[in-house]
């Protein structure tokens, strides 16, 4: 029998960024001589929970809080549906060989909500800017048209005292 080779892993994407709602996978590279047994972590500030852990060929122990939301493959990768907030933090990966050798792999997780509030803040703040614009646009144009009213009565009446007045005087002359 030769000698255990040990485990090598690899981690081609340690960072990973998402938004709400989207699906991730969580990918690595596992090679042994033997059977491994592969468990993947989640550390947060919420707590660290396990999500996963199978024997290559065999078993698959998936946690409760990941049922329905985890798909395992072979070299070790995992895909998680739909993410939320909560899903954001550390994947630690644990590969360990039959023989007792190990290693170790770590992924950071940022997920990102899209927030459709502030664009929907813009644009009723534009609507009602534009309502308040015309608003005051018919306002001036009404007070224009008074304004020019007032001002016709006024002249009329001017030119009518005036012609009175012009009466009244030859009269007394």
């Amino acid at each position: 029998l030769s000698a255990p080779q040990g485990v090598s892993l690899v981690v081609p994407q340690p960072n990973i960024n998402a938004t709400v709602a989207q699906n991730i996978l969580l990918s690595v590279e596992y090679s042994c001589r033997g059977v491994a047994t592969i468990e993947w972590k989640h550390v947060s500030s919420w707590g660290t929970t396990k999500i996963v852990e199978w024997k290559s060929g065999n078993y698959v122990n998936i946690s409760t809080v990941y049922k329905n939301r985890v798909t395992t493959f072979e070299n070790g990768s995992i895909q998680l549906l739909n993410v939320g907030m909560r899903d954001a933090g550390y994947y630690f990966i644990t590969v360990t060989e039959e023989y007792g050798t190990n290693t170790y792999g770590t992924i950071i997780v940022n997920v990102y909500e899209i927030i459709y509030e502030d664009l929907h803040f813009v644009a009723v703040l534009f609507a009602f800017l534009a309502a308040v614009s015309a608003i005051l646009i018919c306002f001036m144009w009404l007070c224009n048209k008074s304004l020019h009213l007032f001002q016709k009565k006024t002249t009329h009446k001017l030119t009518a005292s005036t012609t009175e007045e012009i009466e009244l005087e030859t009269i007394e002359c």
